[in-house]
């Protein structure tokens, strides 16, 4: 469990940094961090510089902070997230989002790329995440519990906002983007999934299948912040499909349907 003072610690000295004041946090997926690149007056803050703060090593990952303003709204964005497969802590995967919390946040938009487990769903497919299963074993509550933070037994029964998902599908069937809906399943990763490991998730009733987004939902549901979660759909998962699975497959399918995703959430913005 995070330690109050450590948070507080990143959060003082990001507001040293910036007279902005975050209340819409925006944690980007692989490819997807492009949306960062358009919020203006700016202030990009590196995680290096950040006490506490991690670094991701995955492709597409910017490691930054970047705060300013989008769509009419101030928000704070993770231009490249931590991954539990990379060997944090799942702690040190979520700390960011309780720095959010601190600098103000009250909405967390969660966005990743991940495969399609759900056969009739399409890679380059958006979808709105309803609901998530854990298959990694861990959580990141596990622990002495901070009661600054959060309950020590916090409700899970909605982690993914009904309102913020009804306002989604509302700017997508404005924007004329189909939007599916689904279970997100949460995998260690870094191997993909087995044929027979995705026979499993689909019996358990997972439609997708990633290696991200759970923990850093629980937390912000721990910390009282509503969630909205989306996919990009980049590959039918494994044994769907007979071919292989490459991480360049994701990066390509995000970049492809990058316009339709960045112009959702900035739709999103606009309402919320």
């Amino acid at each position: 469990m995070q330690k109050t003072q450590e948070i507080l610690e990143a959060r003082d000295f990001i507001t040293g940094k910036t007279q902005h004041q975050p209340t819409i946090g925006l944690i980007l997926g692989s490819g997807l961090g492009t949306l960062a690149d358009e919020i203006e007056n700016a202030v990009v803050i590196p995680y290096a510089e950040i006490p506490y703060f991690a670094k991701s090593e995955a492709v597409g990952h910017a490691n930054e902070l970047v705060i300013g303003q989008l769509k009419g709204k101030t928000v704070v964005a993770m231009k490249g997230r931590f991954h539990y497969y990379e060997g944090y802590t799942l702690p040190e995967v979520t700390f960011p989002v309780r720095v959010m919390k601190a600098l103000g946040v009250e909405t967390v938009i969660v966005t990743n790329a991940c495969g399609a487990v759900n056969t009739s769903f399409n890679p380059g497919d958006l979808m709105l995440i309803t609901d998530h299963i854990n298959l990694v074993a861990n959580n990141p509550l596990i622990g002495p519990n901070n009661d600054e933070l959060g309950v020590r037994f916090p409700d899970m029964s909605q982690v993914y906002n009904p309102e913020l998902r009804a306002l989604a599908q509302e700017v997508a069937a404005e924007q004329g983007i189909g939007l599916q809906q689904g279970v997100y399943t949460w995998w260690t990763g870094p191997a993909y999934e087995t044929p027979a490991e995705i026979r499993m998730i689909r019996t358990l009733g997972g439609d997708a299948v990633g290696m991200s987004t759970v923990p850093e939902a629980i937390v912000a549901v721990h910390g009282g912040m509503k969630v909205l979660g989306i996919s990009c759909l980049t590959n039918m998962a494994c044994g769907i499909l007979d071919q292989p699975l490459n991480h360049e497959e994701v990066i390509e399918v995000a970049a492809r349907v990058r316009e339709n995703f960045v112009g959702l959430v900035k739709g999103v913005l606009e309402k919320v």
